[in-house]
Parts: structure tokens; sequence; C-alpha cells
């Protein structure tokens, strides 16, 4: 069993391909954390308490899937170190292993698909601005992860994409 969490700043992929390694490897668990964050009350009013309640029930979540003894998929822009590493103990805990797959662009292709991509009913009101800040933020997460895998996706190329998760995960 594997917990995977696929990082990388919004529009890159992660949802995507994270429902098709959920669909081609069932009964993998596609845990996104923005859509646990909607099912908390008052969510977009209260942004920092549902963000701690949604990774806290992600944690349970995925532990349970794990123990279960299934595969447990994380889609989420993580610029921060913390949860990241309450997750990796998690996988440590239960005995799975961890992959940490960042996806990644350059700056100005990010900032493109974010404009081009529309917005969906789980995201935050999120600007250009903080696209650029989170592109930053991540590419200096790297240097304390050093175990995460970096992954360069294109726009329009998911099936390159999705095979290099498939690649790094071998």
């Amino acid at each position: 069993m594997r917990l995977i969490v696929l990082n990388g700043p919004p529009a890159i992929g992660k949802s995507t391909l994270a429902e098709r390694f959920a669909q081609d490897h069932p009964p993998t668990l596609n845990l996104d954390i923005d859509r646990v964050r909607s099912l908390v009350g008052g969510w977009r009013a209260q942004p920092k308490e549902s963000g701690s309640a949604a990774r806290a029930l992600a944690l349970a979540a995925a532990r349970a899937h794990l123990c279960a003894g299934h595969d447990v998929i994380v889609p989420q822009l993580l610029a921060r170190a913390d949860f990241l590493v309450q997750l990796e103990e998690l996988a440590r805990d239960v005995g799975a292993s961890f992959h940490e797959l960042m996806l990644a662009d350059t700056r100005e292709n990010v900032l493109a698909r974010f404009v081009a991509r529309a917005p969906g009913p789980h995201h935050h009101d999120t600007t250009v601005a903080d696209v650029a800040a989170f592109h930053d933020r991540l590419g200096a997460l790297l240097t304390d992860r050093p175990r995460a895998r970096v992954i360069t996706t294109s726009a329009g190329r998911v099936d390159d994409a999705y095979r290099a998760v498939l690649a790094a995960l071998d």
C-alpha cells in the first residue's frame, strides 16, 4: 500500500492525475483535501479553521484506507512542510510506502495555466499573485524535501505527465 502526495501549484494537473490514478488503480482513495474542506460548514468564512479540520479529517480517512490495505493519493498544494511531515509519519506508522511527487512547470507557464483554468467549486479565491508566490514557495520547499520527486508537466500533455507519475512510483 502506498500514500502518494501530488504537490504543485494551482492548475498544474494534480486533481486530473489523481483522478486518473484512482480510476486505474481501484480501490485507491483520491483524497482531495479541498473537497473535504468544502464539506465543512462555513469553510469560506473561516478558511484557517476549515483547513485545519479538513487536514485532520484527511489524516483519519487516509489512515483508515491504508489500514484496509489500499492506496491513497492526495492531490494538494502544500507549500509548507508540516502536513507533508504528518502524511509521511502516517505512512510510516501504518507500514505504507510514502511517495512525494512535485508537479512543476516554469513560472510563466504555471501562471498561464492558472489564468486559462475555469474556476472549480472547491477552490479558494486565489489570485495570479497568489499563484506566483506559491510557485516560488514550492521551489524553496524542495530544498527541505530532498526525497520529493519533481515531475515537469506541460499544458495539454496529460498522458505524458501520467506516465511520469507511474514511472516515479516504480
